[in-house]
């Protein structure tokens, strides 16, 4: 499965199959967990999401609620933050660089199926990992597909489907998503500029 090859959902050792082509127990069981502590107790969130993926960095947050196949494949940089009720089909990784931002109900999917129809019937189906590189955001309801990598400083448009590799530092949207345009210079004086009169209003309060 890991390796990207053709598996079997039902020959996943019993402690780890829910039903047959859904995903881990212990991973189902934590997110239900975290979808149902109170949103004020910020610090149980955490520790539970810290115990639900690979690994991570000192500082996350995934705003319940969330869903997940395995939990264990998902891989959060450091300063990472998903917005609420995200997708995580991580029957492969999902690796996310640091600063990664996540906007609502944003879906990963490193799941695919045969485009045969005899052999998909079977049951066979595969996984492919998904990497998000660091600095990238992710607009609400974006969907991210098996294989994807997202390049460093690049921003997929709310609504975009990405079905192919994005550089670095651009703009992508659409269904497939394209490139609109790159992102550089004028970006950041655009927003330098913003920041400057934002910290110059504030003194004046």
């Amino acid at each position: 499965m890991m390796a990207g090859k053709l598996y079997l959902a039902s020959d996943l050792p019993p402690e780890q199959s829910v039903l047959p082509g859904i995903g881990d127990m212990r991973g189902k069981l934590l997110t239900q967990q975290i979808n149902q502590v109170p949103l004020n107790d910020f610090d149980e969130i955490v520790r539970l999401e810290g115990e639900l993926v690979g690994s991570h960095g000192k500082s996350y947050f995934i705003h319940p609620p969330l869903y997940v196949d395995f939990g264990s494949h998902l891989h959060l940089g450091e300063n990472f933050y998903c917005n609420v009720d995200p997708i995580f089909i991580d029957i492969n990784t999902i690796t996310f660089g640091d600063n990664v931002m996540i906007g609502p109900r944003v879906g990963f999917y490193t799941a695919g199926h045969p485009t045969d129809a005899a052999i998909r019937n079977s049951g066979l189906e595969f996984g492919l990992p998904i990497t998000v590189g660091d600095n990238v955001w992710i607009c609400a309801q974006a969907t991210i597909l098996p294989g994807v990598t997202i390049g460093k400083n690049s921003i997929v448009a709310a609504g975009a489907v990405v079905t192919k590799d994005v550089p670095e530092n651009v703009l992508v949207g659409g269904n497939p998503a394209r490139v609109i345009r790159e992102l550089g210079e004028a970006d950041k004086q655009k927003w330098a500029a913003q920041q400057a009169a934002y910290h110059k209003a504030k003194e004046q309060f």
